[in-house]
């Protein structure tokens, strides 16, 4: 697992996407296949470890997207304040959904996820749909972030507007999925306000970070008092931890040598891998 785990936050750091996507498949799928004593309570014992997994992993990245000073505090106050609480709405909720229903909309997600990551905009209307979306009219607030190596980032950000019921759409599904606050902030930050990629990475970490800590902080409430402190696996988090802390610190040393048109195709083979394999999984339990 702790290989596994650095190779996950890795590839998460670098996308500004949440890990647990990645997980998820792994604790529900594969776990079982291995052995009766490997396999986890349910799907959302597997979320709500993701999560709290994936949180560790993000505050390292955060810790070293700060250090190099790319994270933009002013644009990622609004995405915060809308993701936050929808995603302890979310994290309540999952304990009350059916296991089978969490699985077969979780492999839904992955599959419009992909697809939603392939839509590409046209270069002349990139700002029209940001300013569709924000409801505002101007070009929007200038933005300059200048990194600790010397890079200068220009980039004008305007209000969220209607983008704020997508923010909320995906902090709901966060909490009840693990999966969506990242993917939809990275979304709105690139292609919509045209945010430089190493700064729309970073501020999506430090939105993804506050935003998973408190849902994974519901989740692991949730199963403490339906069973114990036993119904967390210790045994499990104790190398996925390690393993996202280590991944998160590479993830950011690595920021700007991997193209975000590589990254991007690469997500989306996982997420289509992910959502056929999940629903595979569904299909071969009815």
């Amino acid at each position: 697992m702790m290989p596994f785990s650095i190779l996950v936050a890795t590839t998460a750091t670098l996308g500004g996407i949440g890990g647990a996507a990645m997980f998820i498949p792994l604790f529900i799928i594969l776990f079982p296949l291995l052995g009766p004593e490997y396999a986890l309570v349910g799907p959302v014992a597997a979320i709500g470890i993701a999560l709290l997994t994936q949180t560790f992993g993000f505050s390292s990245a955060l810790i070293g997207y700060l250090r190099r000073r790319l994270v933009d505090f002013k644009t990622a106050k609004p995405f915060i304040v809308i993701g936050i609480p929808t995603a302890v709405i979310g994290a309540f909720l999952s304990h009350l959904a059916d296991p089978t229903l969490l699985k077969f909309f979780y492999g839904i997600l992955m599959l419009v996820l992909a697809c939603f990551l392939l839509k590409k905009p046209k270069q002349k209307e990139m700002y029209k749909v940001s300013n569709a979306l924000s409801g505002d009219l101007n070009v929007g607030q200038e933005r300059k972030v200048i990194a600790k190596d010397g890079s200068v980032y220009n980039y004008h950000v305007v209000r969220l507007g209607n983008g704020s019921y997508i923010t909320g759409i995906g902090g709901f599904i966060t909490g009840l999925m693990s999966v969506g606050i990242g993917e939809v902030v990275m979304t709105q930050l690139i292609r919509n306000f045209r945010v430089p990629v190493p700064v729309a990475a970073a501020t999506s970490v430090l939105i993804v970070t506050l935003t998973i800590m408190l849902a994974s902080f519901t989740h692991v409430l949730s199963l403490i008092s339906e069973g114990g402190l036993g119904a967390v696996p210790w045994n499990l988090v104790m190398y996925t931890i390690p393993g996202v802390i280590i991944g998160g610190q590479i993830g950011t040393k690595l920021q700007g040598c991997v193209s975000s048109k590589k990254m991007e195709k690469a997500i989306v083979i996982v997420f289509v891998l992910i959502g056929i394999s999940m629903m595979w999984v569904v299909c071969q339990g009815l």
